[in-house]
């Protein structure tokens, strides 16, 4: 007997960047399908599928951050609730899509007695059934070591860089702290631009604290955009700023990919001396976190190329021309 299936691809979306989703879903001409997701009395996360997904492509996208009501924590188990849904309706292939991967900066034990929770979270996710994982800029690319399937790792530079080569020629490209020196040299280069480097000094012992020290290369007079990942809390962009400002930069703005905002980060970006603000829409970003120097860029077609490209068995890193990689 000789039987001839059809590929079908199934996509859904927890609810932590539901817009980001049916983005997603618009750029592939595809529905997002209902997971049916609920929560019982005493806060427990239900799913449901509406439709049969037996052998099918399942794509589950859901950034993990914090929206109303619900914690970072809560968008990482609402995940693997629906991952786990899938491998028991009986999906031929799970690939989780994090547009942001939650704990990423919990790469190595930076002291003692510490925990290297984002190899946790791969280990949770291929326990829990997914057999590949889609993110946007890792913070750090030993993340895709941590889980044992396939990990395409995307990149928003060409986003970015897009819309920073509107700024002009003439730019410099900064990196607010020696582990940020390769992506802004990637930057530079696709800018033609020049870089310099902000010397940073963490605090030992305290989290999210660090101290601006000094800036290597040219910035007098030039205009300045500092690259990043993720503005967390924002002080080291707002700290860098103010020093490249100090050494006489005719203007600062800032882009990176993942706009976090947590604490008093709007507070100290509204009063700070940058421009202009860019991130991507891999976060959700409510009216209470948006102000009038803030840009916010879509990742919707990277991520829905992307997922084509897993789909139809075809080359992600084609996508970026091997920019990803590196």
């Amino acid at each position: 007997m000789e039987v001839v299936t059809t590929k079908r691809l199934h996509l859904f979306s927890g609810r932590h960047n539901v817009e980001l989703a049916e983005a997603i879903a618009a750029k592939l001409g595809v529905p997002l399908t209902n997971a049916q997701l609920g929560r019982f009395s005493n806060g427990e996360t239900h799913c449901r599928f509406s439709e049969s997904i037996r052998g099918s492509d399942v794509f589950i996208i859901q950034s993990h951050g914090e929206i109303e009501g619900a914690s970072l924590n809560d968008s990482i188990m609402e995940q693997l609730i629906m991952v786990d849904a899938a491998r028991r309706a009986s999906a031929k292939r799970i690939t989780a899509v994090m547009p942001f991967y939650g704990y990423a900066r919990q790469d190595r034990k930076a002291e003692g007695r510490e925990p290297i929770t984002a190899r946790l979270v791969a280990d949770l996710f291929k326990t829990a059934g997914a057999k590949r994982l889609v993110s946007v800029d890792l913070h750090s690319g030993q993340i895709q070591g941590f889980f044992t399937g396939p990990v395409d790792h995307l990149t928003a530079m060409p986003v970015l860089v897009e819309r920073l080569q509107e700024e002009g020629p003439g730019l410099v490209v900064v990196s607010p702290d020696a582990g940020r020196v390769k992506v802004a040299e990637r930057y530079a280069q696709q800018l033609h631009a020049d870089l310099a480097i902000v010397h940073k000094r963490r605090i030992k012992g305290l989290k999210n604290i660090s101290e601006a020290k000094d800036v290597v290369g040219e910035v007098e007079g030039r205009h300045c955009v500092l690259i990043d990942d993720m503005i967390d809390t924002a002080g080291t962009i707002c700290q860098a700023a103010e020093l490249l400002k100090d050494r006489g930069a005719a203007s600062v703005n800032a882009a990176a990919t993942h706009g976090v905002f947590s604490g008093p980060a709007v507070d100290r970006l509204k009063n700070s001396v940058l421009e202009r603000v860019i991130v991507t829409d891999t976060l959700p970003l409510p009216s209470e976190k948006r102000f009038d120097r803030l840009e916010v860029l879509s990742v919707a077609t990277l991520i829905a190329d992307a997922i084509r490209a897993v789909f139809e068995d075809a080359s992600v890193s084609r996508i970026f021309d091997g920019q990803n990689q590196q």
